[in-house]
């Protein structure tokens, strides 16, 4: 006898049987996880600004899930190579990437569509917003967001503009920046924030969107240089007295890198919630909100599905603005 999807009935209850039986393990998998050490997999070098966030949320989070989580930096390809390699781990909760804004950013760069987060990452959690910072050596005239456009469109394609490379964060907010205030300026890209912050002090450079605040903090403090604006739409804690773009000059404009951990597609979903569970609780705690907010950061948190969209939207965001500028990696 023939079922209606045209099997026998031996193999659709063979079939059924798989499904339950897959349930079941994967169920029995989630009530013991996590019982060995996790792995956290960070695409850029340790000491880094990303780096420094993922230990301080890793601490926290071993703590909750009576497990070790054990950093891992994969740096290089802008964050590609940890990515792919997490894609590939098995699908139980134990390889995880922390990952950056670059997620949803160098696979179009390096024109990787197999490494489409829509397609092969399941979204654990969003942990924080590291907001860019406009900033100007102290002798600039530069002290307002106004003053800053009015200068540009005074010296069209006369200033120079310090990034951390092509295709980063901070170079394509600058992008966007320039065709929303039809400006234009030189873009002189290094090999991170470090390397740019010496010409910019010693006025080399004329600005920076820095989002290694940990960097330049104790600059603006002595006064070696300004803080003129945030390119997110909330203000910076660390800066209070630092508008944002958007309300300054430019309404509705937010950019910035964030942050949070991703696992690999497939994994299963009681274990994607229990993670996230204690996600929310790490960055809900005092002592982890005050080691982020030295870094720079604001806490975020939300649901898997929460930042499955996110991921999704700016995937979808930056992919065009890459598209539209011919920007590259190299």
């Amino acid at each position: 006898m023939k079922s209606s999807l045209g099997i026998g009935r031996r193999q659709a209850l063979g079939l059924i049987a798989g499904v339950v039986l897959g349930t079941l393990a994967s169920g029995a998998h989630a009530a013991t996880f996590p019982d060995k050490p996790i792995r956290l997999v960070v695409a850029f070098s340790a000491g880094g600004p990303t780096d420094i966030l993922a230990r301080v949320i890793a601490r926290d989070m071993s703590t909750r899930l009576g497990q070790q989580i054990i950093v891992d930096n994969r740096p290089g390809a802008g964050g590609n190579i940890a990515a792919e390699f997490v894609a590939k781990s098995p699908a139980d909760g134990y390889t995880l990437l922390y990952n950056s804004s670059s997620i949803a950013i160098s696979p179009a760069l390096f024109n990787n569509t197999k490494l489409n987060p829509d397609q092969i990452f399941a979204p654990v959690g969003y942990a924080a917003t590291v907001p860019l910072v406009l900033i100007v050596n102290a002798d600039s005239p530069v002290k307002t967001p106004a003053d800053f456009i009015k200068l540009l469109k005074a010296k069209p394609g006369q200033l120079n503009f310090g990034s951390s490379g092509n295709g980063t964060i901070d170079h394509l907010t600058s992008v966007v920046f320039a065709d929303k205030t039809k400006t234009k300026f030189n873009h002189v890209p290094y090999k991170g924030n470090a390397a740019a912050l010496p010409d910019l002090l010693a006025g080399r450079i004329d600005f920076m969107m820095s989002g290694s605040l940990n960097a330049v903090l104790p600059f603006i403090k002595e006064g070696k240089l300004r803080a003129v604006a945030a390119t997110t739409v909330k203000r910076v804690s660390v800066l209070p007295d630092v508008p944002t773009l958007a309300e300054s000059v430019l309404p509705g404009f937010d950019s910035g890198t964030w942050q949070g951990i991703v696992a690999p597609k497939g994994t299963p979903t009681p274990v994607v919630e229990r993670l996230n569970r204690e996600l929310n609780a790490t960055l809900k705690a005092p002592e982890a909100i005050k080691a982020l907010h030295a870094q720079g950061a604001e806490p975020t948190g939300g649901t898997p599905a929460q930042y499955r969209d996110l991921i999704h939207g700016e995937y979808a965001r930056w992919t065009k603005v890459v598209k539209d500028t011919g920007a590259t990696a190299n």
